[in-house]
């Protein structure tokens, strides 16, 4: 009885022992992520000279006494900075005013004052095929390749950056430059694997993006940006960030974090400009929720980019940081989010209130100007309140005078519509689908919209 109370105490101790030792790790590690994401955000601070404690922003659940506001008749009263009037007085009447003027002007206070401005000294980017493989997806054959780019690292060693990338390309028996659609995420999903129906026939859910973009013959680039640049401020000294700064800490003025990742796009449209099989004229970039803040900062600040499909990206990305509903600039500017952006921007959850902001997200979309953005937004009742739906249309509402300097569109309605009615008669576009915190409900209808400018 003993000899088999011993083997079962050591069978359950080889089964038990490490997922213990791997929890008390992931603690471990998740402590010391909190640690030293709190000596940075102090140090800014000190660089910054804030002695006083940020303004607390407010919570994500509605059940606490302090949750953000989700009643519309609760929304302050606000003055959005007009995009047509410069610095100077001067109003802006032509596309080539804006161009000369305003665009550099909004560019200037939006790098300086929150996503921080790309340094002059990156180093040089050596982009590698590691594997290919053949595979077929909803009975399109696709060719699938693993890339890095291999940041060189000869200035400061001790920090390596490889930028991971899935490139999928369908292999059409007319072989031409394809488009592709960048989208800013992750390779290995944190949420688990992502079982998909066996058929679609009678499913009520929709093919994943690859399957749609593919059956258009288009391609995709999955883009892993926590391979460019971790996602806490414990990681700011490694990374593209940390290797341009030779591990030193950042100033103000520095690039944040989604500025990094945005760059990662930029370099990966670089790369595609040396290949025959990529039509550089037709590349998109597509995020959720941060990334969504990524892939409209990287489409604002690189004019390649012809196509933008923006979801949920909520403050920080295309909702309104005025209105008072759902994350907040304080939310932004915390310990938990202000790795996102400049130092500077912190300012703003502290000596300052987002009313001294010289811009707002309406004046990021209008970057994008005159090429077309997809504003997309989850319902409420499913991804809640905290991104703000009705602020990011109003993002997109309050962009649309710059895209008709350019003899463009923008909304059909200035009234927040129904959700599901698809607003695409223009080059800013917006819907609202059914789902959640996702675009997946939206692709079928983004890409024929897409289709208008991409079949011409």
């Amino acid at each position: 009885m003993y000899f088999k109370i011993s083997n079962v105490f050591v069978l359950l101790t080889f089964i038990f022992l490490p997922l213990v030792l791997f929890c008390q790790n992931t603690a471990q590690i998740r402590d010391s992520i909190n640690t030293y994401t709190y000596l940075d955000f102090k140090h800014m601070k000190e660089q910054l000279e804030i002695a006083t404690e940020n303004r607390p922003g407010p919570s994500g659940n509605p059940n606490d006494s302090n949750a953000a506001n989700t009643d519309e008749s609760a929304v302050r009263e606000y003055i959005l900075p007009d995009l047509l009037i410069a610095k100077n007085g001067e109003k802006i009447s032509t596309s080539k005013q804006w161009e000369r003027l305003r665009r550099p002007e909004l560019i200037e206070s939006i790098e300086t004052e929150m996503y921080g401005r790309i340094p002059d000294n990156i180093p040089e980017i050596s982009w590698i095929v590691e594997s290919t493989r053949d595979t077929v997806i909803g009975g399109v054959l696709i060719q699938e390749e693993r890339l890095k780019g291999i940041v060189d690292n000869a200035v400061y060693p001790e920090v390596e950056v490889e930028i991971q990338v899935l490139l999928g390309l369908p292999k059409l028996e007319k072989r031409s430059a394809i488009p592709v659609v960048i989208e800013l995420g992750f390779l290995n999903s944190p949420f688990g694997k992502i079982n998909e129906p066996s058929s679609y026939f009678i499913s009520p859910y929709v093919p994943r993006f690859k399957q749609q973009l593919t059956m258009q013959g288009w391609g995709y680039a999955i883009l892993d940006v926590n391979s460019i640049q971790a996602d806490h401020g414990a990681g700011l000294k490694s990374g593209i960030i940390g290797l341009v700064n030779k591990g030193e800490s950042r100033s103000p003025d520095d690039w944040g974090v989604l500025r990094a990742w945005g760059w990662g796009a930029s370099k990966l449209v670089d790369y595609f400009s040396e290949r025959a099989d990529v039509d550089q004229e037709r590349v998109a970039v597509e995020g959720t929720s941060r990334y969504g803040k990524a892939a409209l900062v990287a489409m604002a600040f690189d004019p390649r980019i012809s196509l933008g499909f923006i979801g949920s990206s909520g403050a920080g990305g295309a909702s309104i940081l005025r209105r008072n509903f759902g994350e907040s600039v304080e939310n932004l500017a915390s310990t938990a989010e202000y790795h996102w952006f400049s130092g500077n921007f912190i300012k703003y959850a502290s000596l300052k209130t987002v009313d001294d902001l010289p811009f707002d997200a309406h004046s990021v979309i209008a970057l994008c100007a005159p090429r077309p953005v997809f504003i997309s937004a989850g319902s409420s009742a499913i991804e809640g309140n905290w991104v703000d739906a009705k602020g990011m249309f109003l993002g997109g509402l309050n962009a649309s005078p710059v895209y008709k300097l350019y003899g463009f569109k923008g909304y059909a309605t200035n009234d927040f519509p129904f959700m599901g009615t698809a607003l695409t008669e223009g080059e800013l576009a917006f819907r609202q689908h059914g789902g959640g915190h996702s675009t997946g409900p939206n692709w079928s209808t983004w890409i024929a919209w897409a289709r208008r400018y991409w079949d011409n």
